[in-house]
This record gives C-alpha cells, structure tokens and sequence, in this order.
C-alpha cells in the first residue's frame, strides 16, 4: 500500500561528482556533488549559486567532471563539509561547513593536468570528463540554486573500462559511487556512514543504524 509522503530528500541515487575549476588566484578547487544527468554530449548540473564552483564556473567557463568509483567514498566524504569560499552563508554555518583552500590536499588527492581546459583533472577517478559551460540559469524561485549546463569536450577513462577495440566503456566494468538520500553506495551496499547525512539529519533505517558495510580500499 502507498501512502503520501511529504519527502525533505529527493535524492534517488545518482553518482557522485567531484568538479575541478580554478580559483580566482588559479589554484584548485575541488567540490563533490550528485546533482547531476547526461543527455548527448552535455551534462546538467545542480549547484548552490553561492558556491565557490559555480562562481569559479561562471568565470572560467570551463571544469572537470571527475567520477569516482566507489573505493574512493573516504577521499569523496573528506571533502563533503568543506568549502572552498572564505564567506559562508548562514546555512553552511548552521550545516558546519569550513573553509578550506586545499580541497586537494584535504581530500589526499592528486591534479593532473588536463588536455583542453585548466581545470585539473582527479588523477584518482577512473573517468575525466573535460567540459565548456553553455549556460547558466536559475533553478528555484529564490536564485539559490543555478542549474548549469555544460559539454563535454574530451573523456578521459582507464583503459581497462573499455570494451576492447571500441569506443563504449563497459557496463559490467564501471561501478560508479553513488549517493542515495545522501549515503555512500557502490554495487548496491552501503559504503560507510556520510557526514553530509549527518549535517542533514536524515534519519536512519534499522538497518542502516545497525552498522553500514566496511568501505573497500
């Protein structure tokens, strides 16, 4: 039986995002997000107006869509309560947020330099995805939200994701990090617990409260 349900969460399941950009002064930042679909050669993402990376976009005009597999969730949750913009708004202060300008470091990643644009790319993640900005408009009546769209312009990927003498990574090969109601997930189990649920008081399942399972390294 259904019921109606008055969901504060609408966060399905989709993979997790780490976007690269330069700052102002051109060094890195590096903020995960899971706000995010593909259609064609384009991607849409959902991101907080006030963010260091939609500024950084904005002005740039350029990033780097890296996706993580699932193995990284301890790098990705390092990086969850951290923000690259020295002013916090008030939510990030009451979520508590800090500023931090080595998102790299934080998170125990490596840059590497990318083909087309001077966003770095996450030497970690197994997929690089280059990208343009085509556009940038408002997602909610209140402005704090832009939804960008943005093309790829060169992929990146592991040799080994690819289905030989093709040009298609395989499905069965790709496992991709993925954040449902704001949990870690990879190949359907629970990760480890995420310190966004935990600023976002999302409330946990008998289940999930019994103990997630140990993170794959």
């Amino acid at each position: 039986m259904h019921r109606n349900v008055n969901l504060k969460v609408l966060y399905f399941g989709t993979p997790v995002v780490l976007i690269s950009t330069r700052n102002i002064d051109g060094t890195a930042n590096l903020a995960p997000m899971s706000s995010a679909w593909w259609l064609g050669d384009q991607c849409m993402l959902g991101m907080s107006t006030l963010s260091q990376t939609t500024g950084n976009l904005l002005r740039e005009r350029e990033c780097v869509l890296n996706l993580p597999s699932p193995d990284l969730v301890e790098a990705v949750d390092r990086l969850a309560l951290l923000t690259g913009s020295p002013v916090r708004t008030q939510h990030r202060i009451e979520k508590g947020y800090r500023h931090e300008p080595d998102k790299f470091g934080a998170a125990g990643l490596t840059q590497l330099a990318a083909d087309l644009v001077d966003a770095p790319l996450v030497a970690e993640c197994p997929i690089q995805l280059e990208c343009e900005l085509v556009s940038a408009t408002p997602f909610d009546a209140g402005d704090s939200i832009t939804a960008h769209t943005v093309r790829v312009i060169r992929v990146h990927a592991d040799e080994e994701l690819i289905i030989p003498g093709t040009q298609y990574i395989d499905p069965l090969g790709w496992d991709p990090l993925i954040m449902k109601f704001c949990e870690f997930f990879g190949g359907g189990t629970q990760l480890r617990d995420s310190r966004l649920a935990t600023a976002w008081q999302i409330p946990k399942s008998a289940t999930t409260a019994a103990g997630p399972a140990p993170a794959r390294n």
